[in-house]
């Protein structure tokens, strides 16, 4: 059985502690590798190696790191089809998804080759009689990466990319589920030309994370989990007095007005809901149809295409839709929950409790699930499942489907499809969510753009990539410069007598 290592140093090193936890393979439910679990003595001993390269990392000017980036985009589109594999191995999405994992996190990369661009300063002359003032933005030192399961290679390469382009040391801890990609993405930073101690992966779990809330070396730390954790991570954090960013859950809403094209808004929610099998923050959970003709047409347009999902392994190729979850303990959490709503009066249109994949009994595959006439007060619409698991809450008008996304506690994001351009344009203005799509069902931003949730989905100031990211990883100074008139006559001037 493989042995997985920490990254410290530009080499892999084995963990000290005596403890690891499994790496399984959804699709067949083995373990396939162990990974070793960081004490706060391995964490610590990291960060001081970290705090000791940073300085010449952080002197190396922006236009020099923002070429190490260029060499990561080569290096990473070059081994793509090996991330991948992977990357499917252990987490269980598909090829495709996981190259779309990988290119999410790319182009945030790609956006990272303009640094120099992004770490201008501002400049006022004769702010007064003599006086000069400007600002430069500087590297907050060692800053920290508290990554998910869901997307091994996306989030990242969005933490520590900006944290490296402005000239910091990073100290990544990836999820303990899938930790081979973010090893490997190390490895092709230091073939990028990343000196060795700038990037440290450290794997661990709640340990290593309070280790890194708890280091007053660490200056600044992100992470992307669930709410509850997310809070933590946030209140322990600023309460040492770091800066942190902190990503919660969600429950996304999708609107469908009568007006919509049904059969694209069908199209996208099957997207939307099952893709990934539903591990992703921006996964649609919720339909809301407005009226009940609207909703009953959307059901009957849904059902064919939910029922024709393809679920299997990745090894079977462009044949599967989506995988199987990444844990036992996820599929028996998505179970229950299902299980909740059918308790709680829900009907359940399409049923998956019983899919069962011949030759793959042991693994973690969830069938699709779609329920209808669901109401506020139900688990299922409450909570985050997490899984290939879709709502549908019926509105009787625009003003009450609207109310549904505005009065629940997530705000990540949110959908509406509509062809009128007004409705659109009330609901982008209105709704007190992070990222709305329009006739668009996953509104993820660009990497140039900001991307981040409201309400219990976010937790912090700034956002990830796009300029927050420089923002949050660089700390701004401003000088104000007086020159006192007249040396330039005196003898400082007088190059003879300088010779």
């Amino acid at each position: 059985m493989q042995e997985l290592t920490h990254w410290i140093n530009g080499k892999h090193v084995k963990g000290t502690s005596g403890r690891f936890a499994d790496v399984f393979n959804p699709a067949t439910g083995e373990v396939q590798a162990r990974v070793p679990l960081a004490s706060k003595a391995e964490l610590d001993a990291a960060v001081a190696d970290a705090a000791k390269a940073q300085p010449k990392w952080g002197a190396t000017n922006p236009q020099k790191r923002g070429r190490v980036m260029m060499a990561l985009v080569g290096l990473i589109n070059r081994d793509m089809d090996k991330l991948a594999e992977a990357l499917s191995r252990e987490h269980g999405k598909t090829i495709p998804d996981a190259k779309g994992d990988i290119q999410r996190g790319l182009e945030v990369i790609e956006f990272c080759i303009g640094a120099p661009q992004m770490l201008k300063g501002e400049f006022t002359d004769a702010a007064g009689p003599g006086i000069d003032m400007y600002s430069m933005r500087q590297p907050v030192g060692v800053a920290a990466g508290i990554t998910p399961f869901n997307f091994p290679a996306m989030i990242p390469l969005w933490k520590m990319g900006p944290a490296l382009a402005c000239g910091n040391a990073f100290i990544l801890k990836p999820s303990e589920r899938d930790p081979s990609v973010p090893l490997m993405l190390a490895e092709l930073c230091k073939e990028a030309g990343l000196p060795d101690g700038v990037l440290q992966v450290i794997n661990g779990d709640k340990e290593s994370v309070d280790a890194i809330l708890d280091n007053p070396t660490i200056a600044a730390v992100g992470f992307v989990g669930s709410t509850p954790i997310a809070e933590y991570i946030y209140g322990r954090g600023c309460s040492n007095g770091k800066r942190v960013q902190c990503f919660g859950g969600a429950k996304n809403h999708m609107i469908i007005m009568p007006d919509a094209d049904l059969d694209l808004a069908a199209d996208a929610l099957v997207g939307a809901g099952y893709g990934a099998a539903g591990e992703r923050c921006m996964a649609i959970s919720v339909a809301v149809p407005v009226g009940d003709k609207t909703a009953d047409a959307l059901i009957e347009r849904l059902i064919p295409r939910i029922e024709k999902l393809k679920v299997g392994p990745y090894t079977a190729g462009n044949d599967v839709d989506y995988g199987p979850v990444v844990t036992a303990a996820a599929k028996a959490n998505i179970l229950k929950l299902v299980q909740s709503g059918v308790d709680q009066g829900a009907k359940l249109v399409v049923d998956g409790r019983n899919f069962n994949l011949q030759g793959y009994e042991n693994g973690y595959f969830v069938g699709p699930h779609l329920f209808d006439h669901v109401t506020t007060d139900m688990d299922i619409y409450r909570k985050e499942i997490f899984g290939p698991v879709l709502s549908t809450v019926r509105a009787k008008t625009y003003e009450e489907a609207l109310g549904y996304a505005m009065d629940h506690e997530y705000g990540n994001g949110t959908a509406i499809f509509t062809r009128d351009g007004d409705t659109a344009r009330d609901f982008a203005n209105r709704v007190n969510i992070g990222m709305i799509g329009i006739n668009v069902p996953i509104p993820v931003p660009l990497a140039y753009h900001t991307f981040g949730g409201w309400k219990k989905s976010g937790f912090g100031d700034l956002n990830q990539h796009g300029p927050d990211a420089f923002r949050f990883y660089t700390r701004t100074k401003t000088i104000t410069a007086r020159w006192p008139s007249g040396i330039k006559e005196g003898s400082a001037f007088n190059f003879k007598a300088m010779d």
